[in-house]
């Protein structure tokens, strides 16, 4: 943990200072001022002079007479009535800091600490450091944390030593600092918790985990007691560098020692596990944290809420919000326009425009831009382009000032709708108002062009913006790897993939997903496992789209098997199949002939509130009937809303028709009139010729004899 610097230790310096004396202080003074820090910024002519000038007695005493002006000084400035009991004052030195070497600066910190007191030492100190040209300076540190040590201020002698440490983070010279930290422990420092804990912290500050993971590990080793603080730092420096995983362990391991969070991490924490797809764990989080103790707040519930509403978990945000209501907190704007947002997402806008008319009404809250963002975004997906429109205009009249995020939304809508002239015009007026298009908004149009088939005026779009100084993202490359996915150029789609890598972009698992899925759609499982495999390695979280692409190429390729097992995998990541991801995997286990393993998983969505797709629940059903088994056919079909069972039904009977099993076939039509009368004159005709054909008069007449007498 220490090898990087040896200071103290190459410079002779084997004496302990576990009982500090003036001897001591005597001799450390004599040994640092002997070495000095080749890489320290020596840069002003008086301490060039003096590193070339031979030590006579003459500068000696010169030396010795400027350090004790500035002690003088010093004092001065520092009198009784500045006393300080928590930080030092701020000294007002008529001093010129290029006149003072860095051996002036130490002489004088020792000098204070010997004759003034480790306060006054401290005084000087902060002076000097506020320099670059001392700030830098190890040494300096050294010597006023070692000579404040042995006045006996342990409290004092830390909070020099945290100043090191986050002076020297600054530079880039953080590790040589924390190592440093620990050499001097070596050299009698008793070390704490507080400083063990600093040095943790600017680890994770800046991204060094693993360096902060080394130093917990060391705390124990030197006999010092990790506490709240110190698992609090690893956990939040996890959630800030987005390794949720890793925060989660982090968290047990703080929740089994009995240490509770504060709100403000605890909301970091709910907020980063919801944006990283953990809303279940963050749910967990937030049910054990309040058990313990820790009342949550309302920037704590509206998280989580907001976290629930981006899940699609809709129902829940709303018994969040009731139990919110119930602990005495009121929802404001950020809590409603949550709940709009995740309305609006889920289709349901017109229960999120009464929730908006609702804030509207509102003496206390009023919506703001991101409310009505909200809003129009869900307009623009159920292309009311009108009542968007209306809203932005709403919007000026209330004075609030749309944002990039709001014109893009509308651009987005409007390309999705088709009209792209309206599209380009609301571009125009983004710049006018002085918002410029930015690369989302052109992201925006060149997907909705790409969708409609338009692949080379997105090339000539984002052009456009390149010469305009916007930078393609993730976003702009992914677009065009998905646009040559669906052509089936894999090539091409990995060309791109390469070209977003070598732009410094990080693919994010949507630009896996989108690989694998077309890889899948290829049935090159290979292929798509090591990008799955690299996905995960490198920290991405797999989406239930990454799982449900994965079990359908496994379908597809008949290895049932590893789709049931990616199936179970994806609780793993916090993943909870739709309909879609019940739909491959039933498909797969009827093509295979496990009906019985289908007929469960069909069970198991329903009872999930979950509606199959058409596909699904006409696959099953059909396979049973293939086996002649109407009676379990028809009880799969009976837990269906009426209007998917008529739908479902009509295009079963067709297809029994068109393989001539017109028994099975009939029975589906008879209970086809019972539930609706309008028979759809397809299916009619459908069945007609099947019997004409199978000889099946008499099928044939039952049939029409109840349709023409209205028996239902």
């Amino acid at each position: 943990m220490v090898a990087s610097v040896r200071i103290l230790r190459n410079h002779g310096l084997q004496h302990k200072l576990l009982s500090p004396t003036s001897t001591h202080i005597s001799q450390l003074k004599r040994t640092l001022s002997s070495f000095t820090d080749s890489d320290e910024p020596c840069s002003s002519a008086a301490a060039a002079a003096a590193a070339a000038t031979p030590t006579t007695s003459d500068s000696q005493s010169e030396s010795h007479s400027l350090v004790t002006t500035i002690c003088s000084m010093v004092y001065k400035s520092y009198s009784p009535q500045t006393h300080f009991k928590s930080s030092p004052p701020n000294l007002n030195l008529d001093l010129n800091p290029d006149s003072l070497t860095h051996e002036h600066a130490i002489s004088v910190v020792a000098s204070l600490s010997d004759e003034a007191g480790s306060m006054v030492a401290l005084s000087f100190f902060y002076w000097a450091i506020g320099f670059a040209k001392f700030r830098y300076f190890m040494r300096l540190y050294i010597f006023c944390a070692m000579s404040i040590f042995g006045n006996g201020n342990l409290e004092r002698t830390h909070e020099v030593v945290h100043c090191m440490v986050r002076s020297f983070a600054e530079i880039g010279r953080f590790k040589e600092a924390a190592d440093m930290v620990f050499e001097m422990q070596n050299q009698g420092l008793v070390l704490s918790t507080r400083t063990l804990n600093c040095v943790i912290g600017i680890a994770c500050e800046m991204g060094l985990m693993e360096y902060a993971e080394n130093v917990f590990d060391e705390m124990s080793v030197r006999g010092v007691c990790p506490d709240a603080l110190s698992f609090k730092c690893m956990v939040v420096g996890y959630c800030q560098n987005g390794v949720v995983l890793e925060a989660d362990r982090w968290l047990s391991k703080m929740i089994e020692r009995g240490f509770v969070l504060d709100n403000a991490s605890f909301t970091l924490i709910i907020s980063v596990f919801c944006e990283k797809g953990f809303v279940s764990r963050a749910s967990w989080c937030f049910d054990k944290m309040s058990k313990m103790g820790v009342k949550p707040n309302l920037v704590n519930f509206t998280s989580l809420i907001h976290g629930l509403c981006k899940r699609g978990s809709v129902k829940q945000a709303f018994e969040m919000l009731e139990e919110m209501v119930r602990r005495g907190w009121k929802p404001n704007v950020y809590t409603h326009t949550a709940l709009i947002d995740g309305l609006c997402k889920k289709g349901w806008t017109e229960r999120a425009f009464r929730l908006f008319l609702k804030l509207v009404r509102s003496d206390s809250y009023k919506p703001n831009v991101h409310t009505y963002t909200a809003m129009i975004s869900g307009y623009c997906k159920e292309d009311k382009m009108s009542r968007a429109e209306m809203l932005l205009s709403r919007m000026k009249e209330q004075e609030l000032v749309p944002n990039t995020n709001t014109y893009t939304t509308l651009v987005y809508g409007h390309c999705k709708a088709g009209n792209f002239e309206r599209a380009y015009e609301l571009m125009d007026v983004m710049s006018e108002e002085g918002f410029a298009p930015n690369i989302c908004t052109f992201n925006a149009v060149m997907d909705s062009l790409c969708k409609k088939g338009r692949v080379q005026e997105a090339y000539k779009l984002i052009k456009k913006g390149l010469r305009r100084g916007l930078q393609a993202d993730r976003v702009t490359y992914t677009i065009f790897i998905s646009e040559h996915c669906k052509r089936g150029d894999i090539n091409g789609a990995l060309a791109f993939f390469n070209k977003m890598v070598k732009a410094g972009l990080e693919p994010d698992i949507h630009s896996y997903t989108t690989l694998i899925a077309a890889f899948c759609r290829q049935k090159k499982m290979k292929e798509s496992e090591k990008l799955f495999k690299v996905a995960v390695r490198l920290g991405l979280i797999p989406a239930k789209e990454t799982y449900t692409s994965m079990i359908c190429g496994y379908c597809r390729d008949g290895n049932i098997a590893l789709a049931v097992k990616f199936f179970h995998r994806m609780s793993d990541h916090g993943c909870s199949p739709d309909s879609f991801t019940y739909g491959a995997l039933i498909s797969g286990l009827c093509k295979e002939e496990k009906l019985d393993e289908a007929r469960k998983l069909y069970d198991t969505m329903m009872d999930k509130g979950l509606s199959p797709c058409e596909v699904t629940r006409l696959t099953l059903a059909h396979e049973y009937c293939q086996k002649d088994n109407y009676a379990t056919a028809m009880v799969i079909l009976d837990r269906l809303d009426k209007k998917f069972w008529i739908r479902t039904v009509n295009t079963l009977v067709r297809k029994l028709c068109c393989e001539k099993k017109v028994g099975i076939a009939a029975l589906f039509f008879h209970k086809l009139v019972d539930k609706d009368q309008n028979v759809d004159r397809v299916t009619l005709q459908a069945f007609m010729t099947a019997c004409y054909e199978s000889n099946k008069y008499a099928l044939l007449s039952d049939l029409t004899e109840r349709i023409s007498k209205g028996i239902g």
